[in-house]
């Protein structure tokens, strides 16, 4: 549900029903959970990257690249063949390098390595903007989330709070637990609906 919620935000999917509307100096930084599609070309990094930036050049370009942990010839490399942490630091790359102001991070720790988790916990902490992210990285939850929204089966539960406390506080949890009693009881009907 959160993957597609994301597509949807990105503007790659279509809602069902509703809609929703940015900001009109919102930019948007999409990082995929699938990113088979980024890669799919005979690009080389520097090349890549280059179409996202506004700044056509090449040490400009390598800079990015750089920061995330690429030498000076790496740049070389097609990235077609770039490994599943490789990939995920070029698309950090490119939402650097696109100056979003709203980040939207679907697994972002997926593939990476400790040292390159600790950076974008460390740059996401001092990012300016608003990030909205799914994760399974505890710590990296607890490290970086400052507000906390569960998509619960019949509503929203929104909390300015860390991880750990929405996970220990025992008035979140009787919202869950309602909302929850909720579902199962829409569910209940539906099926004794269904059995008449």
């Amino acid at each position: 549900a959160t993957t597609m919620l994301f597509k949807i935000l990105a503007g790659e999917e279509e809602p069902d029903e509703g809609e929703y509307k940015w900001g009109v100096t919102t930019s948007q930084g999409y990082f995929p959970k699938d990113n088979t599609k980024e890669f799919d070309n005979d690009l080389i990094m520097v090349d890549w990257l280059t179409q996202y930036s506004e700044e056509k050049d090449a040490t400009y370009v390598r800079g990015f690249l750089g920061r995330m942990l690429f030498p000076g010839d790496a740049g070389t490399k097609k990235v077609k063949v770039l490994s599943g942490g490789e990939k995920v630091r070029c698309l950090l790359s490119k939402i650097m390098i696109m100056g979003s102001n709203c980040l939207i991070l679907d697994e972002p720790t997926n593939h990476l390595d400790m040292e390159s988790i600790t950076s974008l916990n460390n740059a996401l902490i001092k990012f300016p903007g608003v990030v909205l992210f799914a994760c399974q990285d505890h710590q990296f939850i607890q490290t970086t989330a400052n507000r906390i929204m569960e998509l619960t089966a019949t509503g929203l539960i929104d909390k300015q709070t860390t991880y750990d406390e929405y996970l220990d506080s025992d008035e979140l949890a009787r919202k869950r637990f309602v909302m929850n009693m909720d579902m199962s009881i829409a569910d209940d009907k539906a099926a004794t609906e269904e059995d008449e």
